[in-house]
């Protein structure tokens, strides 16, 4: 019998529904049968415009942004609180999913998803529960009390997050950073994160930036800015925003994004798991858009550590000083030339395999 997996993709972040469409259509081919759930309309049709018919189990659960992509921790934690504990929602949710998992071999949990968490904890369902990850955002999980409340209660609540991912089938933890496919522990592993396949990467005509912000970013200013310090910098672009949706020179979605950033001169996103990875793998400069968002300024330092050619420019609320200042950022960049991406393709297949094989062993083992 084929395997037979749900895939459940958080939507307040783009990067998970990227990696289920990714992965989802690579199990496919390899004979899987893969059934894909979101958390909202919106996370739905963006899966839709890959091809990928998702299923939306809830909207209540989602992290809370501003329209600068400013995580808003106060709102998150009250929407979270109303998700555990009203009965109409989380509770709602588990009993969907039970009914689901009798015929399935594994349920994917992209990413932190709560019911997932406790169900992967749980006699029964925890057997068919895998956790994926990035590195990054288990760090700022586990440490989001900190300094909110007393030290006792921060660690009582990262040491049971620990424990919930501990008890599940599996956890898999992915970073742009990591080379290859690691087995850490029983049931955890290290992967790179996966980055779709590019068709082309000749260069442009003309110096082009490949722009993707996710769907926080709603300031209007924000964008004016980026527009002007661009042009600036004598960069045309391919600007992609769902938050931008009918602002002449945007696009709300582009699934040929990613072949387009690999043949750019330059990336400018926020610094994600997936925008870094594609940076890394096919080559080129990113300009990191760093907002308040505590994952993604580890991914911005651990960019530096590793010596990724980026620079980063932060909004503040000015269009003029902010398009200035990513003019010299892109400039800079444009300058210091671009690495080998000759073998691009061939390290995005090679990444892409590396999780097909793990999800497929794990789903064909006995439980």
């Amino acid at each position: 019998m084929n395997p037979r997996i749900i895939y459940l993709a958080t939507a307040d972040a783009r990067g998970h529904l990227m990696r289920a469409q990714l992965l989802s259509r690579a199990l496919i081919e390899r004979g899987a049968e893969v059934r894909v759930l979101t958390t909202s309309e919106e996370g739905a049709t963006f899966l839709g415009e890959f091809g990928i018919a998702a299923e939306v189990l809830s909207r209540h659960y989602a992290v809370q942004f501003d329209a600068q992509q400013n995580m808003l921790r106060a709102a998150t934690d009250r929407n979270v609180a109303r998700y555990l504990f009203n009965p109409r929602h989380m509770l709602r949710d588990i009993w969907r999913l039970r009914r689901l998992m009798a015929d399935i071999d594994l349920l994917v949990n992209d990413s932190f998803h709560p019911a997932l968490l406790v169900m992967g904890c749980l006699p029964g369902w925890r057997n068919k529960v895998v956790h994926v990850y990035g590195a990054s955002l288990r760090r700022a999980l586990q440490s989001n009390f900190e300094g909110r409340l007393p030290h006792w209660l921060a660690r009582a609540f990262a040491a049971a997050i620990g424990f919930e991912l501990g008890r599940a089938r599996a956890r898999l933890q992915h970073d742009f950073a990591y080379a290859e496919a690691q087995c850490t522990a029983s049931g955890s592993f290290n992967l790179p994160t996966p980055v779709a396949l590019a068709a082309s990467q000749a260069p442009t005509q003309g110096a082009r930036a490949a722009v993707y912000l996710n769907p926080h970013f709603r300031d209007p200013l924000l964008a004016e800015g980026l527009e002007q310090g661009l042009a600036a910098a004598g960069l045309d672009s391919l600007r992609v925003g769902e938050g931008y949706a009918g602002r002449p020179g945007w696009l709300a979605r582009d699934p040929q994004w990613v072949e387009a950033a690999a043949s750019s001169a330059l990336i400018v996103s926020a610094p994600g798991m997936a925008a870094l990875s594609v940076a890394q793998v096919y080559g080129r400069p990113i300009l990191l858009l760093v907002t308040d968002q505590p994952e993604q300024l580890g991914n911005a330092q651990r960019a530096a550590e590793l010596g990724l050619l980026h620079e980063v420019v932060s909004w503040q609320g000015d269009a003029s000083a902010f398009a200035l200042a990513l003019q010299v950022a892109a400039q800079r960049l444009l300058a210091a030339g671009q690495s080998d991406a000759s073998e691009g393709a061939v390290r995005a297949r090679a990444r892409l395999e590396a999780w097909v094989d793990c999800l497929l062993e794990l789903a064909e083992a006995p439980s």
